[in-house]
């Protein structure tokens, strides 16, 4: 599906298609235009008279295991043209494992695509992971097929485990697994208290405090950031970054009673001031999530990922902040007055 080398970051290969069914989710196809873009449509020039945004980043605005159509790139535009009266379009230029560092890769790539607008959908996985070179080991990275996992995981597990201990991670990566885990996570103070347990004790992206790996990977994101807004500020094209919770993040923010020493919002606070303080515009979608608890159940539980209801109230927050007025050009056309209006 995607290949990557240092010259260039990853990308998918031109003119391909893979098809990709994970346990929880459907039958997903994934299909690149001629310049390697999951953007359902081809790249080249845009249409006289239509509104381009031009959307980067990595596996969640890609629509990871959700088909094209029910993903937050394919829904977006068709609610922001209902809100403005303007043809809008967005052509995806987001690819797996592209964070801030790489996309300056690419930049002259955004550009050929004339937008008038770049949206830039941040997750903590963008301030975890950041450079996508510092997990491969040549120039080259092909992604493998399920089987081919499958294959490196019970190789593994034998290797390095005990036998009863292989059977036990083997057995973690079956449907079965994924079922009865489905029923836990449908807690949402189960997931969270499960999901605490395992991944904020490294990072800490949900603690009110702030680590010292952590700030190391903050202080990198936003040298990156500062970067990339200097370039659009030259091209004199607007960059609107926004953060898209991610599971975790979701339900503490749905259950309303945080945990002793976690803060959901805090990366969120930490990004807009980066991204402002650079210049750059910055959309909060957080406030709205407090009154949605229904995003929760926007995730596969055990992949991570928006699910396509997810994508759906994805969609609807981005449209409402867009559309408020940050973006002269994008405002709701319902609270733009009339010229009989403004006459009197």
């Amino acid at each position: 599906m995607t290949r990557s080398d240092l010259s260039t970051g990853p990308r998918g290969i031109p003119n391909s298609s893979c098809w990709e069914r994970i346990p929880e989710g459907e039958l997903t196809e994934y299909k690149f235009n001629s310049c390697g873009y999951r953007a359902g449509m081809e790249c080249g020039p845009k249409q006289p008279g239509t509104y381009r945004i031009v959307m980067i980043g990595t596996s969640f605005v890609t629509g990871m295991r959700v088909p094209r159509e029910k993903t937050f790139a394919a829904l977006l535009p068709l609610e922001l043209s209902r809100r403005t009266g303007l043809k809008v379009e967005i052509y995806n230029e987001a690819i797996p494992y592209r964070f801030a560092d790489t996309i300056a890769l690419h930049f002259d790539e955004i550009l050929k695509a004339q937008p008038d607008l770049i949206l830039w959908p941040l997750t903590n996985g963008d301030i975890e992971w950041q450079s996508w070179a510092q997990s491969v080991d040549d120039n080259r990275i092909e992604v493998p097929s399920f089987f081919a996992r499958a294959r490196q995981i019970i190789k593994t597990s034998f290797a390095t485990k005990s036998f009863s201990a292989a059977l036990t991670e083997i057995f973690r990566h079956t449907r079965t697994a994924t079922l009865l885990l489905g029923v836990l996570y449908a807690s949402p103070t189960e997931y969270v208290k499960s999901s605490l347990m395992e991944t904020g004790n490294e990072v800490g992206y949900e603690r009110s405090e702030t680590s010292a790996e952590l700030q190391r990977r903050l202080d990198k994101f936003d040298n990156d950031d500062a970067k990339l807004e200097a370039e659009a500020r030259d091209a004199n094209v607007p960059l609107v970054a926004v953060m898209v919770p991610n599971h975790v993040q979701a339900n503490i923010v749905s259950m309303g009673e945080l945990p002793a020493g976690y803060d959901p919002y805090r990366l969120d606070d930490e990004l807009r001031a980066m991204v402002t303080g650079h210049g750059g515009i910055y959309i909060d979608i957080f406030p709205d999530i407090r009154s949605m608890p229904s995003l929760q159940r926007g995730y596969f539980p055990i992949d991570g990922h928006p699910n396509a209801m997810g994508h759906a109230i994805i969609s609807s927050l981005l449209a409402k902040e867009l559309t408020s007025g940050v973006i002269p050009a994008l405002k709701d056309a319902s609270q733009k007055p009339t010229a009989r209006r403004q006459g009197n």
